[in-house]
């Protein structure tokens, strides 16, 4: 029997409506020991599931949390980040200011997996929850397990909206989860996930009144009828651009099959114009793809809580850091080339960016992913984009213009024009030449310019001309850019003539397997906007009037 050093009384009012407890203890010199007290002179044990976020994936955190009859004391374990630790004293203030005491009791909340990170301020509403269920506020009883609880706390005891709401809701549906609780401004985005039943949370003392069965929270419901309705056009018009009308094909051909496309042409020609009226004729999105887009931009709290109903723009700057560019930080974080995916990714002035950005694309353009591997982990994002480059003929901008002379001399221009590299040339499908506008053309009546909804309906029809053909895997292939070798033999049928057209093209415009295979893509797309089963040489011709610019710009 150890020797008792000291016998002591604590009065403490546990709950509001309880009468005041009496807990008796004595300190012993192996440490703290309960005589009596009533009925909170217990061990109990309580779990909570979360969700936290791995790039854009989401895991299951399990907040565990340990309540003692012993001295009140609060610890956080399982590998917290700062803002995690900081949890402690919101979730305190939290419980306060919600008129409610914070338990007098040890307190011990471990994050399970204990040896995976933890980032992030989205795990503060289920550490609470774990607490309050160990003493009593929450129903002991309560059935956690079908149950994924995210937010974070203010101070007042109200919930802020969390990034990755999507990613979580996605998880929780997928791992066998039935309801997830998380804050207001992010029910909306949640509940496009079918599946589960997502309650929008505002604060603290709402669920504890949910979850006692007083006052019932309703479920946010999300009408998929009203998505398919609600198209948000974006972009400048095709109306506004003079001329460059073989530009405006090219740009059509480049929409209705998502290839990459580069446009060369002297300063004002109109190439940064033209590339910011893209997004104006790509058809609209699909439910499926609006849920891949909005979990990237959920994942860095760019969704405004909500779908994101417009294809993605994403114009870079020649000044962006790799990471920024593929993605990347401890706990990686998708960049430009994932924030565009199912859009468009416009690079002005492509010369100008280093080589290590431009050869970064290489992979992401062939395999439509990203994997960004660092030493706190790994994430893979999608990258099915389309890429948009502009540039110059040369450093002056005016090598081969008729009306103003080039200050360049001719080592100068191949030194300009060797910054981009042949790999990279060979993944862009379409090259065209912009000449210098015209008065007429500045001057011409408005109302002769072609709008970019007569130029969406034949894009969208074009893919709707496409939506039988499948990949090996039974998906269906969206966009003829994305065909791979097997689709394009499989989908590619040439008639006679074109077939005997791109054989001696082959040989004596010196075309790689790559090229040669993005041609067939092209013509393919062509094909389709004259709804046209088979390639015909017409489109064949064309396709290598859209890829010649190598030949004439970068071969020497």
């Amino acid at each position: 029997m150890p020797t008792v050093d000291y016998i002591g009384i604590y009065l403490k009012n546990f709950f509001i409506y309880d009468n005041i407890k009496l807990l008796i203890f004595y300190i012993t010199s192996e440490g703290f020991a309960c005589i009596a007290g009533g009925d909170r002179c217990f061990d109990m044990l309580t779990k909570i599931y979360s969700a936290g976020l791995s790039g854009i994936e989401g895991y299951e955190v399990i907040a565990e949390c340990s309540g003692r009859g012993r001295l009140p004391g609060f610890e956080l374990v399982g590998l917290p980040d700062a803002a995690v630790k900081e949890a402690k004293e919101r979730v305190r203030c939290a419980v306060e200011n919600s008129g409610l005491p914070f338990p007098s009791m040890e307190l011990m909340v471990n994050l399970a997996p204990a040896d995976r990170r933890k980032e992030g301020s989205l795990f503060d509403l289920a550490i609470v929850c774990a607490i309050l269920q160990c003493d009593g506020r929450i129903p002991r009883e309560m059935r956690t397990d079908d149950k994924c609880i995210i937010g974070e706390l203010s101070l007042s005891g109200e919930l802020r909206a969390v990034n990755g709401a999507l990613s979580a809701a996605l998880f929780a549906r997928d791992s066998g989860k039935r309801e997830l609780y998380l804050p207001e401004a992010n029910a909306a985005e949640a509940a496009a996930v079918e599946g589960i039943c997502v309650y929008g949370v505002r604060d603290l003392h709402q669920l504890i009144e949910h979850f006692n069965g007083r006052t019932l929270i309703a479920p946010t419901t999300f009408d998929r009828t009203e998505f398919s309705n609600d198209f948000e056009p974006s972009g400048l018009d095709f109306s506004d651009v003079r001329g460059q009308l073989k530009a405006k094909r090219a740009l059509e051909i480049a929409a209705a099959g998502g290839h990459n496309i580069l446009l060369i042409g002297p300063p004002g020609s109109g190439k940064s114009m033209l590339a910011k009226c893209l997004p104006s004729i790509l058809p609209p999105l699909t439910f499926e793809e609006s849920l891949d887009i909005t979990r990237i931009y959920s994942a860095i709290g760019a969704s405004g809580g909500r779908l994101v109903r417009r294809r993605p723009f994403r114009s870079v700057h020649h000044t962006v850091s790799l990471a920024g560019l593929v993605g990347g930080g401890t706990n990686p974080r998708p960049g430009e080339i994932s924030l565009s995916h199912n859009g468009v990714l416009f690079l002005d002035e492509l010369p100008e960016f280093s080589k290590q950005l431009t050869e970064s694309l290489r992979q992401p353009l062939e395999d439509r992913v990203i994997t960004v591997t660092r030493a706190a982990g790994r994430a893979r994002f999608p990258a099915s984009f389309m890429m948009v480059c502009a540039m110059n003929p040369c450093r002056c901008g005016h090598y081969g213009d008729p009306n103003k002379s080039c200050t360049c001399s001719p080592d100068d221009v191949r030194r300009y024009l060797g910054r981009i590299s042949g790999p990279l040339l060979d993944r862009i499908d379409i090259q065209v030449e912009l000449p210098p506008v015209t008065y007429r053309e500045m001057t011409a009546d408005d109302a002769v310019a072609e709008p970019s909804s007569a130029v969406r309906e034949r894009v969208t029809a074009a893919r709707e001309f496409s939506s039988s053909r499948r990949t090996r895997t039974g998906e269906r292939l969206f966009c003829n850019a994305a065909m791979s070798r097997a689709e394009v033999q499989e989908y590619c049928r040439l008639d006679e003539s074109a077939a005997s057209l791109i054989e001696s093209a082959f040989d004596s415009l010196g075309l790689s397997a790559r090229g040669y295979d993005r041609v067939l893509r092209v013509a393919r797309t062509i094909a389709d906007l004259d709804r046209s089963e088979l390639i015909g040489a017409a489109h064949i011709a064309e396709a290598i009037q859209l890829r010649s610019l190598d030949r004439k710009y970068f071969s020497h």
